[in-house]
């Protein structure tokens, strides 16, 4: 059963404090808090408060409330414009014998409000008809264009006592309401509030006192200094005179007390000009919570409207007549609204802790969710030491003595030059390296015309056949070749072929590619330790139909840099972050020990994907890394592909979710079966949520399609989540990057190096964030290096094609 334990205790604020300066006021309440805490025996804790201020301020965050201006008689100076939480942190710190967490600061209305919704969830409106009045309600994020995120409901402080400051009341002001405006501390300010709160209700009756005696329709004519005296008439006495039986007796004894001799007439009279002003407050208030209800039953779309008002103030409690009329009125307006009304017996103190509860509760599972996601974040340091790893992995790769065990392989690929730009002539491509693969015919012209015309067609690889046998998968890529020399009308034409095979391969030669393992969810038997160029050929072979000069069989990343090599000569490293992720760039003949030859340069395809295989990176990766790891395809294997590729990183995300839900940090600790899927949060959805462009709706809308029951606060959580880890993969990325140019600088033995690297892929292509982080993260590990980044906009294929045409153009000369 919900429980509330209330300790309270009510201290005045004398006149002069109200009036003087705002670092005595202050001083005023800490002293008070001191003694309070100290009464209780808790000055020793430190405690969250909640901090009702029932005065118009601008809020930009919770525990931040700047005061626009003083309201209910207070004139307290230097305060106006400031924050009143940095205020009394100020006072508390000044006094020091205590401390508090300031958690949240609310309005009275908004307090009154969260006091009565403890009891009655359909409580969306708070009301204050006291001293001063105002209103508060629950309204929808899209129309809130001061603050962001256009999901979920937010509570809005109207301050409506400012309403008619613009004039739009001044239909139904009377000469009494200016009267009272003029003579107040805030003339033409606070015009509504002046007319309906019980600060100046008392005013309003006295002044039409005045005036009836004045014109000798009261009292005779008589008029005595106390009536003339400005709140002599407190508004208390409006409230004892309006009561039915008694109100006319003491009516008699009030005005009596203000030195008049009222006859029963008089007592008559000022009974019903009480009643008329408390009706006319009553009225007023109603039509506007009227407008308010009919505003919240339009936002939600509804044709009955069924909701609860909390309501606290003076006014509203002990007026007779004035909570029937108001509901009454309140009825007849919005016929369509079954309201009910709830007072707050417990004051809005009771509302503000409840805030500061929610709140604190809040920031605790925030904390939480940082605390979880700081494993995620890698200091300068820390990429610093992945770079020096991958150093030391490269090197053993390249070393004979090593590379056998060595989990970054650094294969030679047999490309020892790039284009000269005497190429010419007609070639095939084919392009695999996931679930779509391209077969090309590319077009090479020299001279004048020099350029690359190309025609391709896309294809698909059914799951059933990269898991089924290396025969099946080998006869479905020669069909489509077959398909598509026939949609180019070259059936039968026999043409040089390059092949992009974007797997870890052995090569012995230019035209062989020993497979090594597969990757990115391929399983087809009889592929590992086999030629795949042998088997292509053989292939093509069953099917009877065409022959092809399969010339290089080139890796994705090593076609990528060649054909960003064709555009710019500084191009010497090729780098993929797409589904997978791989690198290779042009290193010196001296240093690859596995090829013979110390002249030259030969491209290296690191397949770095492997990189923290033998557990060097096991201080970097996370209890998420290790989960998706276990339940591939592959575990243990590729590991630093599985922290920045696109086949993963959406793993990784959906693996914090389910971490944050079972928490009860997220989606209210209920884990649907869709998020238990696995592959269900595409590496696309990532990059759709990171969007800059991409409202929180946009976001929840994603999740919804996910089967995903989200909150804006759940929008931006699972937000937070895709940013963290796909800054890691970038920066990772760019850590890779940043050891390969030092690599190259150093072994030309250069102080500065300007290189180019091609890049491919669709994370770095379509996610809104991961090229920029990348960027940032190789220029502050590599200063010593000018590295340009150039798009590859025609994929490998093309660098394949080319590859092929430089291999012929040098076998030509041979021949020659």
């Amino acid at each position: 059963m919900k429980k509330v334990e209330m300790e309270n205790q009510i201290y005045a604020i004398p006149e002069d404090l109200m009036r003087g300066s705002g670092a005595q006021l202050f001083d005023h309440i800490a002293e008070c808090l001191a003694n309070f805490m100290e009464k209780l025996n808790i000055k020793d804790k430190t405690l969250p408060l909640g901090f009702t201020f029932s005065f118009p301020c601008h809020q930009s965050k919770l525990d931040e409330s700047i005061l626009v201006n003083w309201t209910k008689g207070f004139k307290a100076s230097g305060v106006e414009g400031k924050d009143v939480v940095t205020l009394l942190r100020k006072a508390i710190k000044k006094r020091g014998d205590f401390d508090i967490d300031i958690v949240a600061v609310v309005n009275d209305t908004v307090g009154t409000m969260m006091t009565c919704g403890y009891d009655d969830h359909n409580c969306e409106i708070g009301l204050i008809v006291g001293t001063g009045t105002n209103a508060c309600y629950m309204e929808d994020m899209r129309h809130i264009d001061l603050v962001e995120g256009d999901e979920g409901r937010m509570c809005v402080n109207m301050e409506w006592g400012a309403f008619g400051d613009d004039g739009s009341l001044n239909d139904i002001r009377t000469e009494f309401d200016r009267e009272i405006d003029m003579g107040s501390l805030n003339p033409g300010k606070q015009m509504f509030e002046k007319m309906i709160s019980g600060m100046y209700m008392g005013e309003l009756v006295r002044l039409i006192l005045v005036k009836m005696a004045k014109e000798d329709l009261l009292f005779e004519g008589r008029i005595t200094a106390d009536l003339l005296t400005t709140g002599h008439f407190e508004t208390r006495y409006v409230s004892e005179i309006e009561k039915d039986k008694e109100g006319i007796k003491t009516a008699h004894q009030i005005l009596s007390k203000l030195g008049l001799e009222p006859s029963h007439e008089d007592c008559v009279a000022t009974h019903r000009i009480c009643q008329i002003v408390s009706s006319r407050s009553a009225n007023l208030c109603a039509a506007t919570l009227a407008a308010v209800l009919r505003r919240i039953r339009e936002n939600k779309g509804v044709e009955r409207l069924r909701s609860t008002v909390g309501v606290d103030g003076s006014v509203y409690k002990n007026h007779p007549h004035f909570a029937r009329l108001l509901q009454k009125t309140v009825r007849r307006l919005v016929p369509e609204c079954d309201i009910r009304f709830i007072r707050s017996e417990d004051g809005s103190g009771k509302g503000a802790a409840m805030v500061t509860a929610v709140a604190y509760r809040l920031a605790d599972q925030r904390h939480e969710r940082e605390k979880t996601l700081e494993a995620l974040n890698l200091s300068t340091k820390q990429l610093l030491e992945v770079k020096r790893i991958m150093g030391v992995e490269m090197e053993r790769g390249l070393k004979k003595s090593s590379h056998e065990e060595a989990t970054v392989k650094m294969l030679p690929t047999y490309v020892r030059s790039t284009p000269d730009g005497t190429e010419r002539g007609d070639f095939l491509a084919l392009d695999l390296g996931g679930t779509n693969f391209r077969v090309l015919l590319v077009r090479v012209r020299n001279g004048m015309r020099r350029g690359v015309e190309m025609h391709n067609k896309i294809y698909t690889i059914p799951q059933d056949v990269m898991q089924g046998t290396g025969e099946e998968l080998f006869d479905h890529i020669v069909h489509c070749i077959a398909d598509f020399l026939e949609y180019m009308g070259m059936k039968g034409v026999s043409l040089p072929m390059g092949f992009t095979f974007s797997f870890p391969c052995h090569q012995n030669s230019l035209d062989e590619g020993i497979l090594l393992k597969w990757t990115k969810g391929f399983k087809a038997s009889g592929c590992e330790g086999e030629d795949v160029v042998h088997l292509l050929k053989e292939a093509i072979h069953r099917r009877e139909e065409f022959d092809l000069d399969v010339v290089a069989v080139v890796n994705d990343t090593v076609g990528t840099m060649m054909t960003c090599g064709y555009e710019d000569p500084h191009c010497e490293m090729g780098l993929i972050v797409g589904t997978g992720s791989n690198a290779c760039y042009m290193e010196e003949m001296r240093n690859v020990e596995l090829v013979e030859g110390e002249e030259g340069r030969m491209c290296i395809n690191m397949e770095w994907g492997a990189f923290g295989d033998n557990d060097c990176l096991e201080d970097f990766r996370t209890e998420f890394d290790r989960a998706v790891d276990e339940l591939s395809l592959n575990p243990g294997k590729q590991r630093f592909e599985k922290m920045i590729s696109g086949m993963y990183l959406g793993e990784i995300v959906r693996n914090v979710l389910i971490d944050f839900t079972k928490r009860g940090l997220l989606f209210r600790g209920k884990i649907s079966e869709r998020l238990k899927t696995r592959g269900i949060f595409e590496t696309k959805f990532l990059s759709q949520i990171e969007s800059d462009r991409l409202a929180l709706l946009q976001v929840r809308s994603i999740l919804q399609h996910l089967g995903l029951n989200s909150t804006c606060d759940d929008s931006i959580i699972v937000k937070e989540v895709c940013t963290a880890v796909a800054r890691r993969g970038a920066q990772l990325c760019g850590a890779g990057v940043a050891a390969v140019v030092d690599k190259i600088r150093e072994n030309r033995g250069l102080d500065f190096l300007k290189v180019t690297v091609g890049v491919d892929g669709t994370l770095y292509k379509l996610h809104p964030h991961f090229s920029t982080i990348m960027h940032e993260t190789v220029k502050e590990l590599s200063p010593n290096c000018q590295v340009t980044f150039l798009q590859s906009e025609d994929g490998s294929g093309k660098g394949a094609a080319l590859i092929t045409a430089v291999a012929c153009r040098i076998r030509e000369a041979g021949q020659r």
